[in-house]
């Protein structure tokens, strides 16, 4: 353990953001630089002699929490991000967007508020990074065997590394003009800035990854090519069939789902554009969708300059303390408040949407909506309670569904699908195709980007057995593995 009585004595401290005033001018993370190392070995100093740390649990990871919260507060930096390493490939990243299923886990939080474990990830691999001991692994020999990954998000990413540094000849394929799928295009740069992205991407580059934009396979590269070409085939596509809205008004222009509008901002940044095509300046915005998404749209909206945002969910608002039929170690549907939150906008719960008003010009310009209450677990609309507000942009976002069809991958390969839409795996992480595996969203549906990571580098594990008749590789969880939950 670290301090042995670090958990009495100290009180849980968080680095401090920037000013609101300050922070929506910019695109920049809303930390503060720099403002961790300061307090972050006393953080770590909280991890307690539990026992039995079920911060293991919360984390699909298997991250070895403990040890490099000892070795932080004993100053081994080094030490710390080794251990760290040892189970996560991009701790840059679930250290900056993972909703921490670990802390909701630590036993500490029981009677208090838990350990600080995502703000202690975060500041080892920082602190790794500017030392200089984040350095390429490349294999010591390779295997003659190839390996194409679809995809090139979290889970793709990871499963390309460690088949890389397993000795195989990597590919990874990405639809977009840029490596890094929902970390490119779908987190806004306020929320991780892309430089982190690019350093490791380029850490991969240099330990023999190839890397393959703006190819579209089963549209540019065909299913029958991909197989004839390559020994093994990681399928990392995620889910990206956004769930929709079918009320009247759908079609109006200006109502768009958030994966077409979050990649314009991020392209915005990068430079591609002077002005996002799908700009929030000046425009009474409504985003649908309570979720991370919609607190993405919340906060680049605010940033473009939004006249006004109202973020709609068609649930109930959760309570501030954790519910009596959540009990720890689940993971709590408490109220949360994003840097996005804290910036603008106002929160709407129980209410759905009915209908979308157009103006003469077919544009979107005002919402209708009703109170919703359950029953039965389903949403009645509450008689009386129907009104109507300003919309000049509408944004969806309510989750995703599954794969997209769209490219004809899935039918070219003859891949089946699960129950829900997603494809379908055994316990290897094997499709219904030899030589073909799934891994992350595609597989599991919608999740996080820790579950993406932990399928990553399990798939990977297959495959390298698959090809190698056996392997070392690490697997944390089986396809079949949930999050702790009631």
């Amino acid at each position: 353990m670290a301090d042995p009585r670090g958990f009495l004595t100290t009180p849980q401290q968080h680095p401090e953001r920037r000013p609101v005033t300050e922070r929506v001018q910019d695109w920049k993370e809303v930390y503060k630089p720099g403002g961790l190392l300061p307090i972050i070995s006393k953080q770590a100093g909280r991890c307690m002699d539990c026992g039995i740390p079920f911060c293991h649990n919360g984390c699909p990871l298997g991250n070895i929490i403990p040890e490099w919260n000892d070795l932080v507060w004993k100053g081994d930096w080094e030490g710390a991000s080794e251990r760290l390493h040892a189970t996560n490939n991009f701790p840059e990243f679930t250290g900056r967007l993972c909703p921490a299923p670990c802390e909701t886990a630590c036993v500490l939080g029981i009677n208090q508020p838990p350990v600080t474990i995502k703000n202690v990830e975060v500041a080892i691999i920082d602190r790794a990074w500017e030392d200089g001991t984040v350095k390429p692994l490349p294999p010591e020999r390779l295997s003659g065997r190839t390996v194409a990954v679809i995809g090139s998000g979290p889970s793709g990413l990871a499963a390309a590394q460690q088949l890389t540094r397993a000795g195989h000849t990597v590919a990874v394929y990405e639809r977009a003009d840029r490596i890094g799928g929902l970390l490119r295009y779908g987190i806004p740069e306020f929320k991780m800035e892309k430089r982190h992205l690019n350093r490791r991407i380029e850490q991969m580059r240099a330990e023999g990854t190839k890397f393959r934009p703006g190819m579209h396979i089963g549209v540019d590269l065909t299913g029958d090519a991909l197989l004839a070409r390559y020994d093994a085939i990681v399928l990392a596509v995620g889910s990206t069939k956004a769930r929709d809205l079918e009320v009247p008004g759908r079609d109006l222009a200006g109502v768009h789902q958030a994966m077409d509008y979050l990649p314009y901002a991020n392209k915005t940044c990068e430079g591609d554009y002077l002005t996002a095509p799908i700009d929030a300046f000046g425009k009474h915005v409504v985003v649908i969708g309570g979720g991370d998404t919609g607190a993405d749209c919340l906060g680049t909206a605010t940033r473009q300059g939004a006249a006004s945002v109202t973020q709609l969910e068609i649930m109930p608002r959760p309570t501030d303390e954790r519910p009596g039929h959540q009990p720890w170690p689940t993971y709590p549907m408490i109220f949360r408040v994003s840097s996005a939150h804290e910036e603008n906008g106002e929160r709407v719960y129980a209410v759905s949407t009915t209908e979308f008003v157009g103006d003469d010009n077919g544009r979107v310009q005002a919402l209708k909506l009703t109170e919703v209450r359950f029953e039965g677990g389903r949403p009645v609309p509450v008689e009386g309670t129907e009104r109507e507000i300003p919309a000049d942009l509408v944004l969806l976002a309510m989750g995703f569904v599954g794969p997209e069809r769209g490219n004809g991958l899935i039918d070219q390969l003859g891949l089946a699908l699960d129950e829900r839409g997603n494809i379908a795996r055994d316990a290897e992480y094997a499709t219904n195709v030899p030589g073909v595996f799934v891994a992350g969203d595609a597989g599991r549906g919608q999740s996080l980007i820790v579950w993406a990571i932990a399928e990553g580098r399990s798939a990977a594990s297959s495959v390298d057995a698959y090809l190698s008749g056996a392997s070392t590789l690490p697997k944390p969880i089986p396809p079949t593995a949930r999050q702790v939950t009631v």
